[in-house]
């Protein structure tokens, strides 16, 4: 079906649920971001459904003043570069960069063209044992990829360090045409995940969805999920997740 007259008959592929959502391009509504200087973008997940994180679609555009963004306080961030080009002090940003950003910092960039970002941002849980993370930027293109569970066809990956003063991780699956998960995972870690290329099936508790770029996906704690990659091109996504923390602190 033509997607201008599915929408115009009342009809859209996005779902919320108890403990997941998927939600589709053709329901975004843009609004300005309060914690950005001039940025509007596209609010995907947020307390608001249930969810312990917030996961946003950032636009920028080009600026010969600083831009800001201070987040809550007490929120940490990580942002992805979809498209365009930036610069946080000598660093140069764009497609497949990332930067974290620590709870209670503020970040200053130069938009130098019109960007786009994928911001995930959750309320950082200290750990008596470790120290606060520090601010940390990097390129996707410099991280090597690992099949994973030994499947060359499914390649795992991880952007930001694995040590225990990090609360949250950041990677980016990539998968051939017909490569799946090796199993119906159920966790408890919870995910916030964006479609970036391909398409493909995901199962999420007992129902089926249909995913292709641009696609967004919710998943809470415990909620059986599953991939399939579908279709004659690869199929990658981005994905948050909470890690290192003890089970009781997440209530």
């Amino acid at each position: 079906m033509n997607p201008q007259l599915f929408s115009r008959i009342g009809q859209s592929r996005t779902v919320l649920t108890r403990d997941h959502a998927l939600i589709a391009p053709d329901g975004h509504v843009v609004t300005a971001l309060p914690n950005w200087d001039s940025a509007s973008g596209v609010v995907l997940i947020s307390p608001a459904i249930g969810a312990r994180l917030a996961q946003t679609l950032v636009s920028l555009e080009p600026s010969l003043e600083t831009t800001t963004f201070q987040p809550s306080e007490g929120i940490e961030a990580c942002f992805y570069v979809l498209e365009g080009e930036l610069e946080v002090g000598k660093e140069a940003l764009s497609h497949g960069s990332y930067l974290f950003l620590p709870a209670g910092e503020r970040l200053e960039l130069q938009v130098k063209t019109s960007s786009r970002l994928v911001l995930f941002e959750k309320r950082y849980t200290p750990n008596a044992n470790t120290q606060s993370p520090e601010l940390f930027i990097g390129h996707a293109e410099n991280i090597e990829g690992k099949p994973f569970m030994g499947d060359p066809d499914a390649v795992l990956q991880v952007l930001l360090p694995e040590t225990p003063d990090f609360d949250m991780a950041v990677n980016v699956f990539s998968y051939q045409p017909g490569a799946t998960l090796p199993f119906v995972e159920t966790h408890i870690m919870e995910h916030g995940l964006l479609m970036l290329d391909g398409e493909g099936i995901y199962r999420l508790n007992e129902s089926w969805y249909p995913v292709a770029a641009g696609d967004c996906i919710w998943m809470a704690p415990y909620c059986p999920q599953w991939f399939a990659a579908t279709g004659k091109v690869p199929s990658r996504y981005i994905y948050y997740k909470d890690v290192n923390r003890d089970a009781m602190e997440a209530l």
